[in-house]
């Protein structure tokens, strides 16, 4: 095929999109549809599984150390804890920082507590300690275990949220397979609408093809104005769910910013910024949309080429 004639099927293509306007304003708002729903469906998943992902990570496990361990035995543990597989921090608070921290959870009567206050306090009842944040809670009782090798019984308490992390890695687990599945069916859904409304606009110029047949057209001219039209509807439904789509995005940080619960300032420092987010969205929405059109095209012209 030369230049020539790939031009002109190419404005055929957008010529035939004019005269059969109704069925592209059609096929057109099918497929935004499907998009939009599509893409709110994606991002509220990976945004749900962030946020479960940030509430595990702020997971601690604290280990209290015993008073007859050494500082020499301390500083090795200083070391050797955070090399640890799974461990991401790991902070040593020593008998005088415990207290300054009981003090400020105290407020008002932290006065109780001056007595104990300074480095080398034998008065002191409280023990230094580690607090560990882990990479994946998943893995947070195997990383228990080596936090105890590594101690043993001088770590004479260790302090982690098994339950909780449990029932977050659950969660994670259900965001995903429910978020993510969604938007699989959704997919889905969309390929056989868009697919089947394609073949309506086939089927209404049945005939058109038939004549292009029986005149000498090959299958390919015939299927590129097609395609170019397909392609084309698919392109605008991925601008258009783009704009709406990132619109409503850009809409959500904006109210989200706005002082709340604690519990939302949480959720709202896991999405991602609009600008990051918004140019991947475009492509996908763009990249989609032709693939569906014209796949669409590609099946439903089928049928009517065996003359």
């Amino acid at each position: 095929m030369n230049w020539s004639s790939f031009k002109y099927l190419v404005k055929q293509g957008w010529h035939n999109m004019v005269a059969n306007r109704l069925m592209t304003v059609a096929s057109l708002g099918v497929l935004t549809a499907c998009l939009v729903i599509t893409g709110i469906a994606g991002i509220l998943s990976v945004s749900v599984s962030n946020f479960v992902q940030s509430l595990g990570d702020k997971d601690m496990i604290e280990v209290f150390i015993s008073d007859e361990a050494t500082d020499e035995q301390i500083d090795s543990w200083r070391g050797q804890l955070p090399q640890l597989a799974n461990v991401a921090s790991c902070e040593f608070i020593s008998k005088a920082q415990a207290v300054e921290d009981m003090k400020e959870e105290m407020g008002e009567y932290a006065d109780v507590l001056q007595d104990y206050e300074g480095e080398g306090n034998e008065a002191n009842p409280l023990p230094a300690s580690f607090r560990i944040y882990v990479t994946d809670i998943a893995l947070l009782d195997d990383t228990v275990a080596a936090i105890q090798q590594v101690g043993g019984d001088m770590f004479y308490r260790i302090n982690s949220p098994t339950e909780l992390g449990d029932i977050l890695v659950q969660m994670r687990r259900v965001v995903n397979v429910a978020g993510w599945g969604l938007v699989a069916v959704l997919g889905i859904v969309s390929v056989v609408i868009i697919s089947n409304t394609i073949r309506l606009t086939v089927f209404a110029r049945r005939k058109e093809i038939n004549i292009m047949k029986f005149v000498g057209a090959t299958n390919a001219f015939i299927r590129m104005p097609f395609f170019v039209e397909g392609m084309t509807v698919g392109a605008l439904a991925g601008l258009i769910s783009t704009v709406l789509v990132g619109g409503a995005y850009f809409a959500a940080l904006q109210a989200l910013a706005q002082p709340g619960a604690m519990w939302l300032d949480e959720f709202t420092q896991c999405l991602y910024p609009f600008h990051v987010v918004i140019l991947p969205l475009a492509g996908i929405f763009i990249l989609f949309g032709m693939f569906i059109g014209s796949a669409g095209c590609a099946f439903s012209i089928r049928k009517h080429l065996k003359v």
